[in-house]
């Protein structure tokens, strides 16, 4: 449903409005329920209306979905933002008296994530010899997987870690390869880097179930495996992750602790040593988008980028998925110019969008991350292909926002079987042409 509102002069509105709305709106992280909360879509329509949103919702603090700040917000393109209960009855009046349109995406948060586990039981999530890769699992449960799979699958599958989480929870991966021979290229995979975007970490371990599981019959597989080694993390931020189960189903960040501001968390994906807290990033503890208190700050950041840096003769592609937008990404990030190798990482880029198309006609757009989505510093995709990896993607997995960061387990199955056709087309790009 979509609010038309009626005009009102705007002088002395603003900043009125903005000081009621403050007032309503609960602190940011609490652990309350969601019941009457509600996500909004806003398309600002001229400049007027795109600073009206950047001054209110900076000003406020909100959760806002898409994009992920404030000063991400433009003319034309859509702003999802999180609308708590109890600030609905002055957020909505606030936009319809700044003549800013709305359409309600989801008008009840909590059925919302109620009906994205619908219908599973725990104990069908536990079973591991069964183990369902169409229902989201808790960190404890990934975990187990991996385990189980280390020892199941020792032929095809090492398991270890890089190190550990501020919390404490050690950073697994899985290499998975035929050891055919005793050098070989590998590709990189990360999940899991924003804690909210739980379908990352189902496609994660989606890919290594494929590997597993047609590496007897499918000839690109077979090729993929016995030609390269696959470093896949299922989980980038545990911590983040594991709280988003627990606590708040929407936090982002890590959860190391400011004590100034008495914040938790920093922005996993604008904590690295490439043009870092610059354009699109926060130096605010309490921002989604806050870029820590220096470079690798975060012990994940720090482990992750200390093993890249060691293996980087090695990798030579960076895979991380995110949701969500419908999008693959490619460097630059941080600012707006053409990458050295632009015409092979393109050509991979097209043909996978195109063989992800193919399973279901959903469309991906694709481009530079700068001028595709927005300019963000800092972030892991860039650093990758700074330090030598020269196939660096960052895919936003399906929706474009009717779901949002709750797409049901109905579409883990379709999002996944399509975006391995993507994954496989990118390395069977590399493997033809890798510079």
């Amino acid at each position: 449903m979509t609010a038309r509102p009626r005009t009102m002069p705007l002088r002395g509105l603003l900043p009125l409005c903005l000081l009621c709305l403050q007032a309503a709106l609960p602190l940011r992280g609490h652990r309350g329920r969601y019941a009457g909360d509600k996500v909004i879509r806003v398309v600002p329509e001229s400049e007027r209306e795109t600073q009206i949103l950047r001054a209110a919702f900076n000003r406020l603090k909100v959760d806002l979905w898409q994009p992920n700040s404030p000063f991400h917000i433009v003319e034309g393109a859509v702003a999802d933002v999180r609308v708590p209960q109890n600030a609905t009855w002055s957020l909505l009046p606030f936009l319809q008296q700044a003549n800013i349109p709305y359409t309600i995406l989801i008008s009840d948060l909590q059925q919302a994530i109620e009906n994205q586990t619908a219908g599973r039981s725990h104990r069908s999530r536990r079973s591991l010899p069964g183990y369902n890769y169409e229902v989201y699992h808790s960190l404890e449960e990934i975990e187990d997987w991996m385990h189980y799979l280390n020892r199941t699958y020792s032929d095809l599958v090492q398991m270890f870690s890089v190190g550990k989480s501020y919390e404490g929870r050690p950073l697994y991966v899985l290499k998975i390869g035929k050891r055919s021979r005793p050098y070989k290229k590998a590709v990189w995979i990360d999940c899991g880097i924003h804690a909210r975007e739980w379908i990352g970490p189902a496609f994660c371990q989606w890919f290594v179930k494929e590997a597993l599981q047609t590496y007897q019959t499918d000839p690109d597989m077979r090729k993929m495996l016995t030609q390269l080694y696959f470093y896949i993390m299922p989980v980038f931020n545990v911590d983040g992750y594991h709280f988003s189960w627990t606590n708040d189903r929407f936090w982002r960040k890590t959860r190391s602790k400011n004590m100034r501001f008495h914040c938790h968390g920093v922005d996993a994906n604008r904590n690295w040593k490439v043009k870092w807290c610059d354009e699109g990033a926060s130096l605010h503890p309490c921002d989604d988008t806050y870029c820590g208190p220096f470079p690798e700050s975060e012990p994940e950041v720090k482990a992750v980028a200390h093993f890249l840096r060691k293996h980087r003769k090695q990798i030579k592609a960076y895979l991380s998925f995110h949701a969500y937008a419908q999008m693959l990404l490619y460097p630059y990030s941080y600012k707006y110019a053409t990458i050295p190798n632009f015409n092979c990482v393109e050509s991979a880029a097209y043909n996978a969008v195109n063989a992800l198309q193919s399973a279901y006609g959903v469309r991906y757009r694709y481009g530079p991350a700068s001028s595709t989505l927005y300019v963000s510093s800092g972030s892991s995709m860039d650093w990758a292909y700074k330090n030598g990896i020269p196939y660096a993607f960052a895919f936003e997995l399906r929706d474009t926002g009717h779901f949002g960061f709750l797409l049901p387990e109905m579409l883990i199955k379709p999002t996944c079987t399509e975006t391995m056709l993507a994954v496989k087309t990118i390395t069977l790009h590399l493997l033809k042409k890798c510079h």
